[in-house]
């Protein structure tokens, strides 16, 4: 039965190769754009369901203004990108698929536009790359995923635990190269978008000097993403700029996890 069906899903879903023009590579998905989105629905409904979201109407502005304007640049511009603030003290931001972008308020308190533009550019950058459809295909296979998108009934403890499942490999955080992919892609959408490109090593300064006193949440931005220095390299290389010999030793201090 369990042959069956997953003959069923690839046949129904079918899957396609394409050429991504952010990473240069041509690519193959299980998924069509509409389903990665109807996945992203769904999930961002879950999100909303077990998360606060902030009421202050003047955050919720200032992200959905820079983020749309950033995401107008980007390399991915078939899909309607979404942002939302959650009411979170973590600094933290993670995106969806299909283009649903959260922010935690924490993160917001800690950034100025240039450095926000930065962020968001980031986890644009992980829905331009396809990056959770990615690792969701290859850690969760394409049962649990499909039987979800098609909004097939199962059993609430299945949907429980599927839904578990994704939150957890989405907010684990990607592989190193993605990261590194995506920071480079926030630093080109933020200056494409009119923002200072700087403000992604003006942010994960910040980052250092936040978590030097403080032991980093589950959820944090910095237990989610790679070691700061290594981040600050990529980003200086991104820019141009001159790599310091500090630039390639990676201290795995407790700030920079």
């Amino acid at each position: 039965m369990r042959g069956f069906l997953l003959i069923f899903i690839i046949l129904f879903f079918g899957c396609a190769t394409e050429y991504n023009i952010a990473t240069q590579r041509q690519e193959t998905y299980f998924y069509s754009t509409d389903r990665e989105v109807a996945l992203g629905e769904a999930l961002s409904k879950e999100i909303t369901n077990r998360y606060k979201l902030e009421q202050d109407p003047l955050l919720q502005e200032r992200v959905r203004s820079i983020g749309e304007r950033t995401a107008s640049v980007c390399d991915r511009r078939e899909i309607k990108y979404h942002f939302f603030v959650l009411d979170e003290k973590e600094v933290n931001a993670f995106a969806l698929p299909g283009g649903f972008i959260y922010v935690n308020k924490g993160l917001l308190e800690k950034s100025d536009d240039d450095e926000l533009a930065a962020v968001l550019g980031h986890e644009i950058g992980h829905v331009v790359c396809r990056h959770s459809i990615k690792k969701l295909q290859a850690q969760l296979g394409y049962s649990v995923l499909a039987l979800i998108v098609a909004g097939t009934t199962l059993d609430n403890r299945d949907l429980l635990r599927a839904m578990d499942s994704i939150f957890i490999q989405i907010l684990s955080g990607y592989s190193k190269q993605d990261e590194f992919m995506a920071d480079r892609l926030g630093v080109r959408y933020a200056k494409i978008a009119g923002f200072n490109p700087k403000g992604m090593l003006s942010f994960l300064e910040k980052l250092k000097q936040h978590y030097r006193n403080q032991q980093p949440q589950p959820l944090s931005y910095i237990r989610t993403h790679p070691y700061v220095p290594d981040r600050i390299r990529i980003v200086k290389q991104e820019l141009g700029e001159k790599i310091d010999f500090k630039d390639y030793i990676n201290i795995q201090e407790k700030l920079q996890r």
